[in-house]
């Protein structure tokens, strides 16, 4: 019986063997990987490459000031037509400017992907999702 109970440690010992030695080798893969992701990285800095994550944050950026200005400023200017066409100075104004702030905030809720477009909603509800 204790022939068995040997075979079976013997067994043990040759399958942490080999899962020691994977793991080494996946270990010294993953590190070979990670240095040349770092020289290459190092490279584009050095090349005075801009990186492309930041540029895509810039843009998001003055788009979203933009959405909310121009909602701002259309809202203002049409309340300002309104008031001179109607006579009904200043209540056009600070209704459409109020107005033309919301619909900026929706515009910025929507860049940002915080509020569905108003095609998507209406794809959502035909499929009864909503």
């Amino acid at each position: 019986m204790s022939d068995m109970g040997s075979q079976g440690d013997g067994k043990k010992h040759g399958r942490l063997a080999e899962d020691e030695a994977a793991l080494s080798e996946r270990l010294r893969a993953l590190g070979s990987r990670l240095d040349k992701a770092q020289a290459d990285a190092k490279q584009q800095a050095q090349a005075g490459e801009p990186s492309s994550a930041g540029m895509q944050g810039m843009g998001l950026a003055v788009r979203v000031a933009s959405e909310f200005a121009s909602g701002v400023l259309v809202g203002a200017g049409l309340g300002w037509l309104v008031d001179k066409w109607l006579g009904t100075s200043p209540w056009g104004l600070i209704v459409l400017l109020l107005l033309g702030f919301v619909a900026g905030v929706l515009n910025v809720l929507r860049a940002v992907g915080k509020v569905a477009q108003p095609e998507a909603r209406q794809k959502l509800r035909k499929t009864g999702r909503e």
